[in-house]
């Protein structure tokens, strides 16, 4: 028999609050958290792009000073994240079995303020003054790493990089993990911290990334005719997952089961999404059919929406040919208009809002949509939203560079 997975804890650091309720509270509000950029790199480089959506509170206001020099930004977010899900799971680090214990944290690009810092400090300064501690900074695993260390997790310490669906794939394993019999708890999610002047001039080279600089608000515009591209994000979000029998036998709180997950490639383009979505239709089918999830059951996805040009047609299509005219009646929220892109944060932030949309049976809004797209005809989230009462099901994309697709479904939790 399959074991049943919940969610039991969650922890968020983004552009609209430095905690999950927070996080939460604003994307019902529509609030923005993208902001003009204040940096002296921005001017120093003539990038074409100056705003961002950069986290809500320094992370200084959460960590130590030691802690703050021995980590890169990214893995910052992640501790801050993964601790604020730990402490909301209620769980006893004293009580649980360590081996038990595993940790699943993504991200795409991984410490790259340390790494190009670093490379700054070897040309400019010579290799003595190169920080020992570079390495472990900027490795991709450094925030698994971290939160392992941080939680005491002994089972195995795993990061999912697969671009802008790193977050939703630590999920997905995070699952497997515990339906397999390999562990009892998994702390899932995913961090970013690259808003830097390298990424954000290549994004802005490939046509990727808004130009609305005088207009930050309402630069991010998912579905919208005059979408021009994405917003930088960055931040982190966590996720405490155990088995059913482990989380009753403590007398958890639950809030919502973790059905089911889909993870395909579309084997098309480095950066392009195959232009009629098959990757996603698969992996769509493939997380409801994880879930013994029939199209009718869902009633809200919370959407990978990038706000490109080329992105949300294909997203469109993809649902559509999974759910079938069922589509018209499910309610889509498109968050990244309010918090901006994450990259590989963004599937396991946007988890947390499907999740608490399940739970508190509220759909996030989409802001920004002012003139809808006739070639993606959605009914989406722009007003307060209440989702349907019974057994629900929402879904979570992401899709990424490389042809990444990932989805999870999660239902509301019943025993």
């Amino acid at each position: 028999m399959t074991r049943k997975v919940v969610i039991t804890g969650l922890g968020a650091f983004t552009p609209i609050g430095s905690d999950a309720p927070t996080t939460w509270e604003n994307s019902l509000k529509g609030t923005s958290g993208v902001r003009k950029l204040t940096d002296e790199w921005v001017e120093k480089y003539e990038l074409p792009v100056s705003i961002a959506a950069k986290a809500a509170a320094p992370a200084a206001d959460f960590l130590s000073r030691v802690e703050m020099k021995r980590m890169d930004p990214s893995t910052q977010f992640a501790v801050i994240a993964a601790r604020e899900a730990w402490k909301d799971s209620g769980i006893d680090t004293d009580a649980i079995d360590h081996d038990r214990f595993a940790v699943s944290f993504a991200t795409g690009i991984g410490g790259v303020w340390t790494l190009l810092d670093g490379w700054d400090t070897l040309r400019e300064r010579g290799p003595r003054r190169v920080m020992p501690m570079t390495v472990p900074m900027l490795m991709p695993n450094g925030p698994a790493a971290a939160v392992s260390l941080d939680l005491g997790a002994r089972g195995s310490a795993r990061t999912p990089v697969s671009a802008c669906a790193s977050g939703t794939e630590a999920m997905a394993q995070g699952l497997e993990l515990i339906r397999q019999g390999k562990a009892d708890v998994v702390v899932v999610g995913g961090a970013e911290a690259a808003i830097h002047p390298m990424p954000m001039a290549s994004f802005a080279a490939m046509q990727a990334l808004s130009k609305r600089n005088d207009e930050p608000e309402r630069a991010s515009r998912p579905y919208d005719i005059d979408r021009d591209g994405f917003v930088m994000g960055e931040g982190a979000g966590a996720i405490v997952l155990e088995s059913e029998e482990h989380a009753l036998a403590r007398g958890a709180r639950i809030y919502a089961e973790l059905a089911g997950a889909g993870i395909t490639s579309d084997a098309h383009h480095i950066t392009a999404p195959d232009p009629e979505g098959l990757g996603a239709t698969r992996a769509l089918r493939a997380a409801m059919e994880d879930g013994g999830i029939v199209p009718t059951d869902v009633v809200h996805v919370n959407a990978h929406a990038t706000s490109t040009p080329v992105g949300d047609v294909p997203e469109y299509t993809a649902l559509k040919t999974a759910l079938g005219d069922h589509l018209d009646d499910v309610w889509v929220s498109a968050t990244k208009s309010q918090m901006g892109h994450l990259l590989g944060a963004s599937g396991a932030v946007e988890s947390v809002l499907t999740t608490l949309a399940v739970y508190h049976r509220k759909a996030p809004l989409t802001i920004n949509l002012e003139n809808q797209d006739p070639k993606i005809p959605l009914k989406v989230v722009t007003s307060p939203t209440d989702l349907p009462e019974g057994e629900i099901v929402a879904l979570n994309n992401s899709f990424g560079f490389g042809g990444h697709n990932a989805v999870v479904a999660i239902r509301s939790y019943t025993k």
